[in-house]
């Protein structure tokens, strides 16, 4: 199967024809068994393509991403087989690469928040896709920087403070072993964040005083979140703001106490987050601090943070969706 890509509006404008097919999987993950059985096992009977793997290295996230950005050409099309974090690699690979490839992500990770924003759940849904030579979608990701540095892409949202810090208990070997025998995973998930979140919410300042775009926020404050895909967390509804080219959500909130907790994932279920429309965002710290930071699930401490802004990239993605 193969088709050419039609013209797309803004800045991916291009119109190559596809001929390679790159799956980007994790090993590691606790569903492999699923990728290789339905995704690279199928793979080999599929006629029309030139077919290559990259097989995430056991270093860390931008370290994937410069390796798998050297290897992508135009008209590349990558298919993420994985969680968000899988997701992210494969993404910012193509925006770092700045060859005219396209993404596709299918759901085999705990959460799957770009997947379900994209709405593609299996290799099938991709291939009808793409043999139907459709009008492609544009992704517009976010940008991180810290103290004035560009840090990383974000595909569907960012969290800092307390909630950043929480998912930190995925890092854990023992968890991943268990998520990896445990049929109930995102109720396990669900479970485990529980337990920590009562066992330290109160334990520490998780953000210290800080000014978001100019204004000093409450005290206690614990969390700021940007939002930019369908979904964060899988349960939490977003918008489709990763289709405009300059707007997104954002929040400030003191999770710490429980029922504000309780009614920002009550409202974020049974409607939507709360929060505010932005086009950029800027934390700056009184002092400087020492912040985590998370994007798609995977969360970094960082030393010495003035400041944080969130805004959306000038790039964007081609991407696969139903």
């Amino acid at each position: 199967m193969s088709y050419s890509m039609p013209l797309l509006n803004g800045s991916c404008q291009h119109n190559k024809y596809m001929n390679r097919l790159l799956v980007v999987y994790n090993p590691r993950s606790s569903r492999y068994s699923d990728v290789r059985k339905e995704v690279l096992d199928r793979l080999t009977d599929l006629k029309g393509y030139i077919i290559g793997k990259y097989e995430v290295a056991h270093t860390n996230i931008e370290d994937n991403i410069l390796k798998l950005s050297k290897l992508l050409k135009d008209g590349d099309l990558v298919i993420s087989a994985g969680g968000d974090a899988t997701g992210v690699i494969a993404s910012s690979a193509i925006l770092k690469s700045g060859k005219d490839a396209t993404l596709a992500v299918l759901p085999y990770g705990n959460f799957n928040d770009l997947s379900h924003t994209l709405g593609t759940k299996t290799l099938d849904n991709i291939m009808q896709v793409v043999s139907s030579e459709p009008t492609q979608s544009v992704f517009y990701p976010l940008e991180i920087y810290i103290n004035d540095k560009f840090y990383r892409y974000a595909t569907c949202y960012v969290t800092i403070g307390m909630m950043g810090e929480a998912v930190k208990i995925y890092d854990s070997p023992s968890l991943r072993r268990k998520l990896k025998t445990n049929f109930g995973r995102k109720i396990s998930s669900y479970t485990q964040l529980a337990k920590w979140y009562f066992k330290n919410r109160h334990k520490r300042v998780f953000l210290p005083d800080f000014r978001l775009n100019d204004v000093l926020q409450p005290s206690r404050t614990s969390d700021y979140a940007a939002v930019n895909g369908r979904y964060m967390a899988r349960v939490m509804k977003g918008r489709e703001d990763f289709k405009n080219p300059s707007i997104f959500r954002s929040k400030t909130d003191r999770l710490t106490n429980f029922w504000r907790l309780f009614n920002l994932m009550a409202r974020s279920i049974l409607f939507r987050i709360p929060g505010s429309n932005t086009t950029s965002d800027t934390l700056e710290f009184t002092e400087s601090a020492t912040i985590t930071l998370q994007s798609e699930g995977e969360s970094t401490s960082f030393q010495n943070v003035k400041t944080i802004n969130i805004r959306k990239s000038k790039k964007c993605l081609k991407v696969i969706t139903i």
